[in-house]
């Protein structure tokens, strides 16, 4: 039996701005994403059950919330767990956008005099303006060269819980009442997990390394190299690998001080934990 269409259908959301990724749609593997032709992603609002899957703690903290509010808000993306993080903070601002509106207020303390005002930045040139880094050029270190590619977001969410559980390791070994043996043998699996982490978050970030040998891009066997190269090329890798990924955050914005009226640049942070909380 063929079910009527809803009479309220109308009044379905519809897409409130369109974006294009920084991207352009690369780094997505097959399957993952429905480009339009014109390249530009339709953008709805958030929905009553998305602000509350994104006040869920537990499914913020694994990822799977932001993931649900992604394919729920856009839905050319078919799967969010593989949003390269060239895009993330991109998409992350165009769903702020398209639910609560382009201006988001900040609280910044001037570095000069020390006064601390409110200002409000419109979105829309913060989305405008979303660098990407360049992710063709290699890394040449002496026979080899390294290729670059941008995390996605699984990979930046297991990183994450990684370094969270590193952070409670530290805290541990900190801890005065545990006995000081007992704290340096755990400050020394701290520093352990620590090069683990680290290399895991390398070796996401290497597409593949060529050497006269051929070209390399099995992971087990990258993450082996980096485990066993020396520390000058891993420090080479390591340096390289982070400037791209800073070179994906969003850029700092310049605001002047309302009492001495000095300009100074602000970083903005999108914390996930609380970015559309603010707005609501």
């Amino acid at each position: 039996m063929t079910q009527n269409a809803n009479p309220l259908q109308g009044w379905f959301r519809q897409p409130a701005i369109y974006i294009r990724l920084p991207s352009q749609g690369q780094y997505w593997p097959e399957g993952s994403l429905s480009m339009p032709a014109n390249q530009e992603l339709p953008v709805r609002a958030m929905t009553a059950l998305d602000e509350i899957n994104y006040r869920t703690p537990d499914a913020l903290f694994n990822g799977q919330a932001v993931v649900e509010v992604i394919q729920s808000c856009i839905p050319n993306i078919l799967d969010a767990w593989h949003t390269p993080a060239t895009d993330i903070n991109s998409i992350l601002i165009s769903i702020r956008i398209a639910s609560y509106g382009h201006e988001m207020e900040i609280n910044s303390t001037c570095p000069k005099c020390s006064e601390t005002n409110d200002y409000s930045l419109d979105m829309r040139v913060m989305l405008q303006n979303m660098p990407l880094p360049n992710y063709q050029e290699g890394l040449k270190i002496g026979e080899i060269e390294c290729f670059f590619q941008p995390m996605s977001f699984r990979q930046q969410t297991q990183v994450s819980m990684d370094q969270y559980e590193t952070q409670r390791l530290i805290a541990a070994a900190q801890d005065e009442k545990v006995p000081e043996p007992e704290r340096v043998k755990v400050m020394t699996g701290v520093m352990k997990k620590i090069n683990e982490v680290t290399t895991r978050a390398m070796t996401f970030g290497i597409a593949g390394i060529r050497s006269p040998g051929g070209f390399v891009d099995n992971h087990d066997h990258i993450r082996e190299f980096l485990t066993n190269c020396d520390s000058r090329t891993y420090q080479q890798i390591r340096d390289h690998a982070v400037q791209l990924r800073a070179g994906s955050e969003v850029r700092p914005v310049t605001l002047t001080c309302a009492g001495c009226q000095n300009p100074y640049e602000q970083s903005i942070e999108l914390n996930m934990s609380n970015f559309f909380a603010a707005a609501s």
